[in-house]
């Protein structure tokens, strides 16, 4: 049976972590690229669908072409940063249902269907892009997602060719404190909960 985690977990992974808009000059290793993907792939997805798939700029070319895509301060943002990561979303995962999820004939469920699946594949990619983020944050990584993007253009840079579209992209490195901004908001649980 599961046990509550402890304050020092609780407080790394949401209550004190943060958005950084800017890393510290510290290396991420790609075995830290291959530990996060080793958690966050455990995370659920409807069927085991596990229709993300990320692209880890770790090269200053990779990290330039992505920057290209980006407004406002994110073009920045993503040059300095370690590493950046395209979280897309297969539009043909069906395609691997007969391995990723044994137990039924999934596959069958959406083909011929592709707005259920572009609704599906947004839903479960971006649940793996929040398991990215609370990945990184459990092996002591911090992140930078952001929307501030041309969708085609990432598309076109990273995934032309494919079936897959970008969903969101985010940073990755250690987070320099100084770049972060007095916490927002976080309302109690009366404000947007209630109980039926």
């Amino acid at each position: 049976m599961s046990q509550p985690l402890d304050d020092a977990a609780l407080d790394q992974v949401f209550r004190t972590a943060r958005t950084y808009n800017g890393f510290l000059d510290k290396p991420v290793s790609e075995a830290q690229l291959h530990a996060i993907w080793d958690l966050m792939k455990m995370g659920p997805t409807s069927a085991n669908q596990m229709p993300a798939r990320l692209v880890w700029c770790v090269s200053e070319e990779a990290k330039e072409k992505l920057a290209a895509c980006a407004g406002g301060t994110n073009p920045d943002k993503i040059r300095k940063a370690p590493v950046s990561v395209v979280i897309g979303m297969d539009l043909d995962f069906h395609e691997q249902l007969p391995w990723l999820f044994p137990h039924a004939d999934a596959k069958s469920w959406f083909e011929g269907n592709e707005a259920l699946r572009e609704v599906s594949a947004m839903r479960n990619s971006t649940l793996q892009g929040a398991y990215f983020i609370i990945a990184a944050r459990m092996v002591g990584l911090d992140t930078g997602p952001m929307s501030g993007f041309s969708n085609a253009a990432v598309d076109e840079a990273f995934f032309a060719g494919t079936r897959v579209r970008s969903n969101f992209i985010s940073t990755l490195g250690y987070g320099d404190p100084a770049t972060i901004f007095p916490r927002s908001p976080r309302p109690d649980f009366a404000t947007f909960n209630r109980l039926d």
